[in-house]
């Protein structure tokens, strides 16, 4: 019997390119009968501007064996058999350990990282070029228990006006989930840890104006119902569901870009592979010229150095991380108190 596949015609800069879908029919969204194909067409439909956000960039795959609602895992290096399309750059990781992570440069490649069962793209925030100086500062606002979008939505306009007296100009986005992701283009002058740093400056002055909604404690207990301000997001081969990218959630979200005067009526379950190409073509791209000028994170590190002074350290890192000069010790409060 033979194997059910279909090819897409996908333009790129070197000319038209057919690029092979196996099992165009496997669902893939089950609560929507979505499938393999409906991402592919996506991918071709918003292929400009998904490049635009993620393209030449590092990125991780989250791929799944079959529908979102089964087994997935991250894939950094390139998967075998790329076609000669699909290039990769050498990163370097907290470990010291360095090894190839795949880079998009044209539709094709994303419509082939599908045909391998990617459904999530998490890019790096530097470029392909300079992997070790992002040109994005990140900041995830993450709803706790008790709170959700709706909450989210004031720490951003906050957030805003905390990054503009900084100098730097602070673009929005869905998570695709309960969430919000504030990106401000930086040159590429300063390494990972310095734009943590210029993070958890503005994460702690975020914090001082909101202390009843927002909150920097990296343990969840200490979160209590207020949108934690993820810094560690801004670490080296640490990522977010890119501009763009769609959710491996029940509703095939998306997580969508916005204009800032959109964010108070927006409503993330709007945002699916099926609405989000009509909003592209009708609204256009809102981060289409995110980059034309970018800031530093100089008035950010100021603000570090005032804090460190203040008596205000390093924060904890992620658990995969090495043991970080000057990060505190990573026991959680309640069992440190217990063993006092």
């Amino acid at each position: 019997m033979a194997k059910e596949e279909t090819t897409l015609t996908v333009k790129s800069p070197q000319g038209e390119r057919d690029v092979r879908l196996s099992s165009p029919s496997r669902i893939i969204w089950p609560e929507l009968g979505l499938t393999k194909l409906d991402l592919a067409t996506y991918m071709v439909e918003v292929g400009d501007a998904f490049l635009a956000a993620n393209g030449d960039r590092p990125v991780t795959l989250q791929r799944f064996g079959g529908n979102v609602d089964g087994e997935q895992f991250f894939s950094k290096n390139p998967p075998k058999g790329a076609p000669d399309f699909v290039r990769s750059v050498v990163v370097k990781y907290p470990s010291a350990r360095s090894h190839p992570q795949i880079v998009l440069d044209n539709v094709a490649a994303a419509v082939w990282t599908i045909q391998m069962n990617t459904v999530v793209f998490h890019p790096w925030a530097s470029r392909a070029g300079d992997p070790d100086n992002p040109d994005q500062l990140r900041i995830d606002l993450d709803p706790q228990p008790g709170t959700g979008f709706r909450e989210a939505v004031p720490a951003a306009h906050e957030l805003r006006s905390v990054l503009d007296e900084a100098g730097l100009e602070a673009f929005i986005k869905t998570s695709g989930n309960r969430g919000l992701h504030v990106f401000a283009p930086i040159e590429p002058t300063r390494e990972f840890l310095d734009v943590r740093h210029a993070v958890i400056a503005a994460a702690r002055e975020l914090e001082r104006r909101m202390p009843d909604k927002v909150t920097t404690a990296w343990w969840k207990e200490e979160r209590g119902t207020r949108i934690f301000v993820d810094f560690n997001q801004a670490n080296r081969d640490r990522t977010i569901a890119g501009a763009y990218s769609p959710r491996a959630l029940p509703g095939a979200t998306v997580s969508c870009p916005l204009r800032w005067e959109e964010l108070e009526a927006a409503d993330p379950k709007d945002f699916t592979i099926l609405t989000v190409p009509d909003r592209l073509k009708t609204a256009g791209d809102p981060w289409a010229d995110m980059h034309a000028k970018p800031g530093t994170i100089d008035t950010l590190l100021e603000w570090w150095e005032r804090d460190l002074a203040d008596g205000l350290g390093e924060m904890p890192f992620p658990p995969d991380f090495p043991k970080m000069p000057g990060e505190p010790m990573r026991v959680q409060p309640s069992r440190a108190r217990a063993k006092d």
